[in-house]
């Protein structure tokens, strides 16, 4: 099944606006799923995330998380990089009390290094959070994003070979971000041709258990400039629907446009008319 979802509290919730009023809006809406945003904080605290998981549960929705922004698990800093390990773990570990089952984040920059260095870089850091969230038997998998700028780690070779590697990890595929870092993927052969990927390093379980960003996209010689609503856009939403369509893909599909509630619709209304439900 996909769920389709919005990225963060939609813009037509009323009253208090906060993460439980949006859930319930996301489900007035009639979609299934929402990404909690905590990309400039880590908002919700012990006391309360669990009634985010509870409502989330009664409505029947999918959950998942993004983590703040500013990390870098390849940060030269030695006190950055401990601070940006320490925020993914704590990300997840607020997100799983949340109810979510995956917590997104963008690894980290290059910053002139080697890609192997790193890969490797970013790869130790991770090991280093997984082995903590097993040790608190924290539920939850961590998704590295495909980068958005040409400056960012998180080639979709990159994240493939990283979460083949790394058991507790599965990919955030940005076709947005894809489309804008390398001017492709904006067609059903490209789009089959990721998911076939996925399949082919992590098994169809992946194809089953996919975490997508989708939204229009403005790109410029380093990639993204800024998201926009896909009507405005030539991106081929479409097209990208029926390829997970034929790959009888599953998971979530998070819209990011900024009519977030209104492009998420567009895409499940079109959805459904693919995959009509029983």
């Amino acid at each position: 099944m996909l769920y389709f979802g919005t990225a963060g509290i939609p813009a037509s919730t009323k009253g208090t606006g906060d993460t439980i009023a949006g859930l319930r809006q996301v489900k007035e809406l009639g979609l299934s799923g929402m990404e909690i945003e905590f990309v400039r904080s880590i908002y919700l605290r012990d006391n309360t995330a669990p009634p985010v998981a509870y409502i989330g549960q009664k409505l029947g929705l999918k959950l998942s998380c993004h983590a703040p922004y500013y990390l870098n698990l390849n940060a030269a800093d030695e006190v950055k990089l401990r601070k940006s390990s320490a925020m993914v773990f704590n990300a997840a570990r607020i997100a799983a009390l949340a109810g979510a089952g995956s917590l997104v984040f963008h690894a980290g920059y290059y910053l002139k290094g080697e890609s192997e260095t790193v890969y490797q870089n970013i790869k130790n850091q991770l090991e280093l959070v997984l082995s903590k969230l097993r040790e608190e038997d924290i539920q939850i998998t961590l998704r590295p994003e495909i980068a958005g700028k040409t400056s960012q780690f998180g080639t979709l070779s990159e994240l493939l070979r990283l979460c083949k590697e790394l058991p507790g990890t599965a990919p955030a595929i940005d076709f947005a971000h894809l489309h804008a870092v390398t001017g492709r993927y904006n067609s059903y052969p490209e789009f089959a041709e990721v998911l076939a990927r996925v399949g082919e390093a992590l098994g169809n379980e992946a194809v089953n258990d996919l975490h997508l960003h989708v939204s229009g996209i403005e790109a410029g010689k380093s990639g993204e400039r800024r998201h926009l609503n896909l009507p405005e856009t030539d991106y081929r939403y479409e097209e990208l629907l029926q390829a997970l369509a034929d790959f009888r893909a599953g998971g979530m599909l998070i819209c990011e446009s900024p009519n977030i509630e209104e492009d998420a619709l567009l895409l499940y209304r079109t959805w459904r008319e693919l995959v009509p439900l029983d």
